[in-house]
């Protein structure tokens, strides 16, 4: 966590390490990328239920990359940075790549199995929800008064969604419209990957 208290290295006072912002980074310059290479690029690359069907697997992967516009590119990064500042802290960069990677893969799954009426989706928001909640969870160990309140906000933010439908200005900010299910599934991949990390720390095996 970051923005209500300072961490240190420890010995000699020394500033902390900077190599958890590494995955966010690096999921910007990939998401900036794609976006350069336009409708083409975003057509190829988006979750698109029929071309999956037909073989095109990289589509579970790469549609949570790919964006709709410069405005909803700029969106999810904003939340990316916003996730980093307030959670990135508590995770190194191995443990970080392997939340990003099931909170896909529980999306994913999800669109297949459970939302099959959902033909296509692009976008990283999904992805941004799972990363935030494991980040809290795990940040209560350390900051508990605000790792609970970004938890009930998730929460509350997610319960809404599913009973009222996406937040007031959401759809005209990103330019399209959100599909809530993916902030659900992405959540349901944040729980996940909190609770196997949370588990290995208690059973001594460290990853």
């Amino acid at each position: 966590m970051g923005l209500l208290k300072r961490h240190d290295s420890g010995k000699g006072g020394r500033p902390e390490r900077v190599d958890h912002w590494y995955v966010a980074l690096v999921l910007i310059l990939i998401c900036a990328t794609i976006a350069a290479f336009g409708d083409g690029g975003r057509e190829v690359l988006k979750y698109d239920r029929l071309a999956i069907s037909h073989g095109e697997y990289w589509r579970l992967f790469t549609g949570h990359l790919a964006h709709l516009g410069f405005s909803h590119l700029t969106l999810n990064l904003a939340g990316l940075v916003l996730t980093w500042l307030l959670v990135g802290r508590n995770y190194s960069i191995s443990r970080w790549l392997v939340v990003f990677l099931i909170s896909v893969l529980i999306i994913s799954a999800g669109f297949w199995f459970v939302d099959k009426n959902l033909l296509w989706y692009v976008g990283l928001s999904g992805v941004l929800h799972g990363l935030l909640l494991a980040g809290a969870i795990e940040g209560l160990k350390s900051l508990p008064a605000e790792s609970v309140v970004i938890c009930v906000l998730v929460i509350g933010k997610l319960t809404y969604e599913q009973l009222v439908g996406p937040l007031p200005g959401s759809e005209s900010t990103s330019g399209g419209d959100v599909v809530v299910n993916a902030h659900f599934f992405g959540a349901i991949g944040g729980l996940i990957s909190a609770g196997f990390f949370w588990r290995r720390v208690g059973t001594g095996s460290p990853i």
